[in-house]
């Protein structure tokens, strides 16, 4: 069975990989049939000849499930579109500041808008005498 699946490069705890159509009981650094491109999972850079993924995956080559993800995850030049979630984590000091914040702001918006509104209430009737 032919696969497409990764071909680990790099030094110790520093990975990149190629992409690779391989036969299935060859070793993981075996020689490659083809290779498709390569991912460097570190700083999320990545290469893929798409097309030609396709055109192996119709003739029956099995993609692994790291390799699914990255072809459905890539632009039509090859290139991944990775959406980085902003999430930090805050002491509950912190949130409690921030949301003290919030508060402050929310209640400074509402005088504002209050004060707009008496100011239209006073003209109105000014505009009525």
């Amino acid at each position: 069975m032919v696969k497409i699946r990764l071909k680990r490069l790099g030094y110790k705890k520093n990975p990149t990989y190629r992409i690779v159509v391989i036969d299935g009981r060859c070793k993981r650094e075996g020689a490659p049939i083809e290779e498709l491109g390569h991912y460097n999972p570190k700083t999320k850079e990545m290469k893929l000849n798409l097309a030609s993924a396709q055109e192996w995956v119709k003739k029956g080559a099995q993609p692994t499930a790291t390799v699914t993800y990255l072809m459905k995850n890539c632009d039509e030049e090859g290139k991944l579109i990775y959406n980085k979630k902003e999430t930090v984590k805050l002491s509950k000091k912190a949130q409690a500041k921030l949301e003290a914040q919030k508060a402050a702001e929310a209640e400074a918006a509402a005088a504002a808008e209050a004060a707009a509104a008496d100011e239209a209430q006073v003209e109105a009737s000014e505009a009525n005498e």
